[in-house]
């Protein structure tokens, strides 16, 4: 691979190597020091590059560990002790990674916290930050300068004892004998997922559970290889893009190019051109980052080369095979090969990784029927006479040491093709939610196992995922994903991928009344009112249901901190009055 280098401030950037130049392990360290001690021998690292593609910062491991030593002595001296929880501003930058692995030093807990997004504003921002800081009982809380107006109000909500910005902690002196490193014993990191901004919880991951995950899935589910080198946009405050793009490849020696998740946004097609320029290997991306990158690349793709990108896994949303098609079929001039699709099933709660389908085959597709499905919860196959087919992708099988089983209402396990409550076990899982007993024990199951939260179904040992079960919608009798209802409804011109939320309510007289938040660029009354019509016939052609269309402005449906949509969230503001709607139109 021929190395890219730009000019800087401070001198010419040069791209870690591929090749370590050092013995390569594929995890099986006790600690995360102790995979970065043995990383910082080679001369991979992480890069970070800048809105247009640049190269802004370079981050060897051998420096990641010297800085990361130096700054644990700087927490020392800022008042933290062993064993106090720091929130660190997740920002794609070296100052997060070098704080992160500065705790770990330290013997801290470090807490990631995600960025500000458009949706929701300042208000809905800060008093999710300010939760979090509360839920974890934080000692302090680090970002860049440049976000401390809306931090120090979230700081002073939580009554925070300690803000600082890097520069801020960079001045302040070194206190010797800071280095106590996190043991095998103890915990690594708590993960704050992208859920209630009332009520946080914070994943609590211990160092058995992150480095028995992260060997499994660079021996097990990516059978990784010394020439692999990553490439990710996912959100590091998000457990796909820390534990899959930071933390993974760090116990594996692999170098990481960067590029922030609002810069992909912009640019979805920089992220193609970067992998064809760095010899990329491996990277994820939830499906509607696949079915953006095919948007935007039209006839262009010819001028890449994207021949070594041998895992391109899909996580974090519901796999959509039309979508990867669109993909492979657009990106084929650039050599891409659909074989290196690469479905994975996993959530914070368990690390990360839980299941991965096979290596370098075609991705497993099973058709069913989908009437039959909501009916009598069996994933029973389509043939010629199913009115309303549904194909879902294979998950592929749990990792190795772990267990997964599919359960009914009951509890009761399930044979293969009956979809029901998935249910995990292993030494991936979660020590439990911080300081949150009550939420832990919700969600455990007789025999050790956790309750995902998810539905699915197993076939041949692998697993299919059928959706949220807090997602359902019960319709008359019958279980209804909304996803369902959202794919057929983005299929209205001029609809987009995202547009829609599907959900349930209940009426006055106790029944459930399917509603559909449609996202309108229309100004037009008459063409709305036509817009609610055509989606209230692509509900009914889908599922068979009568559903209550309404249309909101753009950018109106919240999302997760990952860029799904937050289902959930949009329901609720619905339900309170706090969605806004566009004013009925009137039929024509």
């Amino acid at each position: 691979m021929s190395e890219r280098s730009t000019s800087t401030d401070e001198g010419i950037l040069h791209h870690t190597p591929t090749d370590s130049g050092h013995e390569r392990r594929m995890g099986g360290f006790a600690t995360l020091v102790e995979g970065l001690e043995h990383a910082a021998r080679g001369a991979t690292g992480l890069n970070f590059h800048a809105a247009r593609g640049q190269l802004a910062a370079v981050l060897p491991y051998a420096t990641l560990r010297e800085q990361a030593i130096i700054t644990a002595g700087r927490l020392r001296a800022a008042g933290l002790r062993r064993g106090h929880r720091v929130a660190i501003l997740a920002e794609t930058a070296p100052e997060f990674v070098i704080t992160f692995f500065a705790c770990q030093y330290a013997g801290m807990l470090p807490c990631p916290v995600s960025l500000p997004v458009q949706i929701g504003g300042h208000e809905s921002y800060v008093h999710k930050v300010a939760g979090m800081l509360r839920a974890a009982k934080a000692h302090a809380l680090l970002a860049s300068e440049s976000y401390m107006d809306k931090l120090r109000e979230a700081a002073a909500r939580a009554e925070l004892p300690l803000l600082l910005s890097h520069t801020e902690l960079a001045a302040l002196p070194e206190l010797a004998d800071a280095v106590r490193p996190l043991t095998a014993m103890d915990p690594a990191y708590i993960q704050y997922s992208s859920g209630s901004t009332a009520a946080p919880k914070g994943i609590l991951i211990s160092q058995r559970a992150i480095t028995t995950n992260t060997t499994a899935m660079l021996r097990d589910g990516l059978r990784a290889r010394a020439d692999d080198r990553a490439f990710s946009w996912l959100p590091l405050y998000h457990d796909m893009g820390l534990v899959g793009f930071l933390l993974a490849p760090m116990m594996g020696q692999a170098s990481v190019d960067y590029l922030a998740t609002p810069d992909f946004v912009k640019r979805p097609t920089l992220w193609l051109s970067l992998m064809s320029a760095l010899g990329s290997t491996i990277s994820f991306s939830p499906t509607f980052g696949y079915a953006l990158a095919a948007k935007r690349i039209r006839d262009k793709a010819a001028e890449l080369d994207l021949s070594r990108w041998r895992v391109a896994g899909i996580g974090g949303d519901m796999v959509r095979p039309e979508i990867l098609q669109q993909f492979a079929e657009a990106l084929a001039p650039a050599g891409f090969d659909a074989r290196a699709f690469l479905p994975g099933y996993g959530m914070a709660e368990m690390s990360l990784a839980i299941s991965f389908a096979a290596l370098d085959a075609p991705m497993k597709l099973d058709t069913i029927d989908r009437d039959l499905a909501h009916q009598k919860q069996v994933a029973q196959p389509a043939n010629e006479q199913t009115r309303r087919p549904r194909t879902f992708v294979s998950c592929g099988r749990v990792l190795p040491g772990h267990a997964l089983k599919v359960v009914d209402a009951e509890g009761k396990e399930l044979p293969e093709r009956g979809i029901g409550r998935i249910l995990v076990m292993g030494p991936s899982m979660m020590t439990g939610y911080f300081d949150n007993p009550d939420a832990t024990r919700a969600v455990m199951r007789e025999g050790g196992f956790l309750d995902t939260g998810d539905v699915g179904y197993l076939l041949d040992g692998e697993i299919y995922i059928t959706g949220r079960a807090k997602d359902m919608i019960l319709y008359h009798g019958r279980n209804i994903w909304p996803q369902d209802i959202e794919w057929a409804v983005e299929q209205v011109e001029p609809l987009r991928s995202g547009d829609a939320a599907a959900f349930g309510v209940e009426t006055e007289n106790g029944t459930e009344e399917v509603v559909v938040l449609v996202q309108c660029r229309l100004r037009d009354a008459r063409q709305q009112d036509e817009l609610r019509r055509a989606v209230a016939r692509a509900v009914h052609a889908a599922v068979g249901v009568e559903c209550r269309v309404e249309l909101v402005p753009p950018r109106s449906l919240p999302q997760t901190s990952s860029g799904k949509l937050a289902r959930a969230r949009a329901r609720q503001m619905y339900v309170d009055g706090e969605m806004p709607l566009l004013a009925q139109a009137l039929s024509a």
